[in-house]
């Protein structure tokens, strides 16, 4: 998952970089497609009107704890300091416009008929399972029986992604990852 996280946020940056013409773009954007008109809305449910600023008040959030800390505020640390949840809002919908569709570009080896929706879900499934790792809940239980259905699942989505960014890196992770054998050994127990 880690491997996954760092590979998409850096190609993101790569390519957002590149379409705002802004190495800084994570930091000047927080005035621009951060605060897209479109990202204004009513709330079909309360009839209130809602703005979906989860990545400036991330950014924001970010600046903050670093004056806080007396750390120079770099893009660099920025972006490094932006949870695998901002990197995949970039695939929901209201963002994936703004930006004209640039995150699918992160995935140069897509299957035909793979779309953003499909790569969205399976984001939005590593990034559930990896909160629920972060904040020590079970995952491979089903009631009061073990069972790895979800954690294969999870695993084989991040093996995926990774190999539609780059196949060549399921090669080089393939001496580091254990997750299959321990799952393998855990089911023998």
């Amino acid at each position: 998952m880690g491997i996954l996280e760092v590979t998409l946020r850096n190609r993101i940056n790569t390519i957002l970089s590149g379409y705002f013409v802004d190495p800084d773009w994570i930091i000047n954007q927080k005035t621009g497609f951060m605060i897209d008109p479109s990202l204004t809305y009513r709330d079909y449910r309360t009839g209130r009107m809602v703005t979906n600023d989860y990545l400036k008040s991330s950014v924001e959030k970010s600046a903050r704890r670093f004056r806080r800390l007396r750390i120079p505020i770099t893009s660099g640390k920025i972006i490094a300091d932006q949870t695998l949840g901002f990197w995949t809002d970039l695939f929901e919908l209201s963002h994936y416009r703004i930006l004209r569709g640039r995150p699918i570009q992160v995935f140069n080896h897509l299957p035909a008929g793979v779309g953003r929706t499909d790569v969205c879900d399976r984001l939005n499934k590593v990034r559930k399972f990896r909160n629920r790792i972060n904040h020590n809940e079970p995952i491979c239980f089903n009631g009061n029986n073990i069972d790895f259905t979800y954690a294969v699942d999870v695993y084989n989505s991040t093996i995926e992604l990774i190999s539609w960014i780059d196949p060549e890196l399921i090669d080089w992770i393939k001496n580091m990852d254990s997750v299959m054998i321990k799952i393998n050994n855990a089911k023998k127990i």
